[in-house]
């Protein structure tokens, strides 16, 4: 998935100078790249969404692109979205920010698809796709940014397809962007980043030892970029009795937990801002912190920021709490990651944050470098509201590494999976989807 940033400009030739400015940009740079497909089919919201329609994207054209045979990429369908952007600029959907500020989200969506042999028409559900994400953004008011990944825990075209997930980076026509790994390998997307939901490979099934020695070396001389992910997680205190739920950690499956603090919030979201930065120094914001944006309207909020996060107790009555024992849950998925997290961020000085997509669970894994954390090396597993964190030594990361090798193996493997270490007062579970999913059996 990969998303252009739309901006106004000089109408394109040939459209009328009434055109709402907003589409005139979009459909301008369209008519650019597919000239001879002056009418492209569309898929349009029969009820347009500023008149009480549910789907925000007025419209979805779909264009058939021919590729580049010269550079082995094949021919695909090409879809374009209008309406996460300010199409018309009359406040109907977006608030007009002016020349200076955004164009609505500051955004619109394209998807690439292979075309089949002998296809002659685009498949919808790739718009119908477009249309979930954008009522995400549009009931979250989350923005999506290049590098996101977005969990679907399903094949995006509901058929058997291994494709259940996506990474959203900026269209190579409309605006080129360097992904070398992905960019590498034509059966994995190719350099504009085609989507083949046949393909049974992942870029490790194609070339496994190049592509994990590319991987690997990059982690280990480099580190990761990836700061944190929406995941299946909880965690819980093993150092109060069950029964103190007053004051102990209410986070746990079958449970309603506190909800995260707006402060706490904007924290999480920082916290994965800054990993994307190259910084000599990696810092988490400090707690009582004043939100502060100046790239768009107060009304706007980024990726991880939950549209529950209004604290249900006042952000000044949550303690951070000192815990002595810790036990984390992941399903299969995210414990994978484990090994990145603490290889690709830890050792390298900075951090990783898991985000529930259950609820406000929120875990941050800090390395002893990283500045305004509230777990320490004095007390290493600290809790505010429903966010732990969880100070981790440079040994200790090297014991769990060791510890948890099995998890690189990308095959299934049977679950449940648990590590223990007693001596750190740590314990790791790697459990089945189902027990998030049907957290009261």
């Amino acid at each position: 998935m990969d998303e252009v940033r739309p901006s106004s400009g000089a109408p394109a030739h040939g459209l009328v100078p009434l055109f709402p400015p907003g589409l005139q940009a979009i459909y301008g740079e369209c008519r650019r790249l597919y000239p001879e497909q002056a009418n492209p089919l569309q898929v349009t919201a029969i009820v347009k969404y500023w008149l009480g329609g549910p789907d925000p994207l007025d419209y979805i054209s779909m264009y058939r692109n021919a590729g580049c045979p010269a550079q082995d990429i094949q021919e695909h369908w090409h879809y374009v979205s209008f309406g996460l952007s300010d199409l018309y600029g009359d406040n109907r959907v977006h608030e007009f920010t002016g020349a200076d500020g955004p164009s609505g989200f500051g955004f619109e969506l394209t998807f690439r698809l292979k075309r089949e042999l002998g296809e002659t028409a685009p498949p919808t559900w790739p718009a119908e796709l477009m249309q979930g994400l954008a009522r995400y953004v549009f009931q979250s008011e989350n923005t999506f940014c290049s590098g996101d990944h977005v969990s679907w825990h399903n094949p995006l075209d509901n058929s058997e397809s291994r494709i259940q997930h996506m990474l959203l980076t900026e269209d190579p026509q409309m605006q080129p962007i360097q992904t070398p790994l992905m960019l590498t390998w034509t059966n994995a997307g190719g350099p504009w980043l085609i989507t083949d939901m046949r393909r049974g490979e992942t870029i490790f099934d194609i070339d496994p030892h190049l592509q994990q020695e590319r991987v690997d070396q990059g982690i280990e001389t480099e580190g990761s970029n990836l700061s944190g992910v929406s995941a299946k997680c909880v965690w819980d205190d093993l150092s109060r009795p069950p029964e103190d739920e007053e004051d102990s950690r209410s986070i746990c499956i079958g449970s309603q937990p506190r909800r995260l603090s707006d402060k706490d919030t904007e924290q999480i979201r920082e916290t994965l801002r800054k990993g994307l930065e190259f910084n000599s120094k990696a810092a988490l914001p400090p707690i009582n912190s004043q939100r502060q944006s100046h790239e768009r309207p107060q009304s706007r909020k980024d990726s991880l920021e939950s549209e529950s996060s209004a604290a249900i107790v006042p952000h000044e009555l949550v303690r951070t709490r000192q815990l002595e024992s810790v036990h984390l849950k992941f399903n299969q998925e995210s414990g994978t990651l484990l090994p990145l997290c603490l290889r690709g961020r830890l050792l390298h000085g900075r951090h990783f944050t898991y985000k529930s997509i259950n609820g406000d669970t929120a875990i941050t894994f800090v390395s002893t470098g990283v500045e305004g954390a509230f777990a320490t090396e004095e007390h290493p597993y600290a809790a505010h509201g429903p966010w732990l964190q969880i100070l981790l030594t440079e040994e200790f990361v090297e014991q769990m590494l060791g510890d948890l090798q099995e998890l690189n193996i990308r095959e299934e493997t049977k679950l449940p999976k648990e590590y223990s270490w007693p001596e750190k007062k740590l314990k790791i579970s790697v459990l089945p989807d189902s027990v998030f999913d049907n957290p009261l059996q």
